[in-house]
């Protein structure tokens, strides 16, 4: 059997996947027909924030919430707008790997952002914080 590494699987998901540059999500932010959606862990939110307006669906439950036929199942993934999936950083294997994942599941239109959250933040776009709860 042959071992394919993480890195291998994300490039592989990279390349059949639109993937955003920053400036055009940037352009994009505030735009009604997309959602950016943040797929870290709920600590990395927590501790650093997140896009403003970005709605977190961490890469764990990502397909569960996106499947219409999974009880988990959220309504924003029904609503029919582009999702610009982001991680953390620029090397974008969650967001790709999370990107490519919903896409084969039939949800479209999406995309990843270039850069993650890090080069977001760094470029000076919107950032809100979340504050732990309970």
């Amino acid at each position: 059997m042959t071992r394919i590494g993480v890195r291998a699987l994300a490039d592989a998901a990279a390349a059949e996947i639109e993937t955003w540059t920053l400036e055009q999500a940037l352009a994009r932010h505030g735009d009604d027909d997309v959602v950016f959606v943040d797929v870290r862990d709920v600590r990395e939110v927590w501790r650093d924030g997140t896009i403003a307006g970005a709605y977190h669906a961490p890469r764990d439950m990502l397909e569960f919430w996106v499947d219409p036929d999974s009880p988990h199942a959220k309504e924003i993934f029904r609503s029919g707008k582009r999702f610009a999936f982001f991680c953390a950083s620029g090397d974008g294997m969650r967001s790709a790997l999370s990107a490519k994942a919903v896409q084969d599941m039939g949800l479209r239109p999406v995309c990843r952002v270039h850069g993650g959250f890090a080069a977001w933040r760094d470029a000076g776009g919107p950032v809100e914080r979340h504050e732990r709860k309970g």
